[in-house]
């Protein structure tokens, strides 16, 4: 089937066809990785010229970094972890894990970001930044004063992406379709045993 051509150039009503570009961008690099991802595919999911790509983004790597913003809000984040008894707080971090790898605005970005990251170290630096800023900089205020806090955190934090690799990622069978609750129950009590005795 004959393609229609694409019109060249900066486009009329530009935050639309922007907005666009990293709807699509965002799909492609969620289902194919960095490294498979291509400026071409991306412009066709769009339905725009790869040149307005490069308009509005100049490089795929810059596309990227803007397509993989994930809003994840850090106040959100410490009023969950925080908002309940220290005992809870295993149950809390797995709960609040799975809300926000079952919220569409957070998942797409997450899942390119992680599949990403496998295979390109620019992308794997990405997720170290957003670990390390957005994550860990909360986690670590519950690792106050204890000589091993930072490996608690990071012990932590990898118990809950390896759940997120395995559940959206892998789609390993039955923790793909098990139930928040029944993570919940199952991982909660282990997250908690990271956490220092109050």
């Amino acid at each position: 089937m004959k393609e229609h051509p694409r019109r060249r150039g900066r486009p009329p009503g530009g935050q639309s066809s922007r907005g666009g570009i990293l709807a699509a961008a965002r799909a492609e690099f969620e289902e194919q990785g960095y490294n498979n991802a291509t400026v071409r595919a991306i412009a066709r999911r769009a339905n725009v010229d790869p040149a307005m790509i490069h308009h509005y983004f100049g490089t795929k790597e810059n596309l990227f970094l803007a397509a993989m913003d994930i809003s994840v809000s850090p106040d959100e984040l410490v009023e969950s972890l925080a908002g309940g008894p220290r005992e809870e707080l295993g149950e809390r971090a797995v709960r609040t894990f799975l809300r926000f790898w079952g919220d569409p605005r957070t998942r797409g970005p997450l899942l390119g970001l992680l599949r990403s990251a496998m295979t390109n170290e620019m992308a794997a630096l990405l997720l170290r930044q957003f670990l390390a800023r957005v994550v860990l900089s909360r986690v670590l205020v519950v690792f106050e004063d204890v000589p091993d806090g930072r490996l608690r955190a990071e012990a932590l934090a990898a118990q809950l992406v390896g759940i997120g690799i395995l559940r959206f990622v892998v789609k390993l069978e039955p923790i793909a379709s098990a139930s928040d609750e029944e993570l919940i129950a199952l991982v909660g009590p282990v997250v908690q045993g990271y956490l220092p005795e109050p």
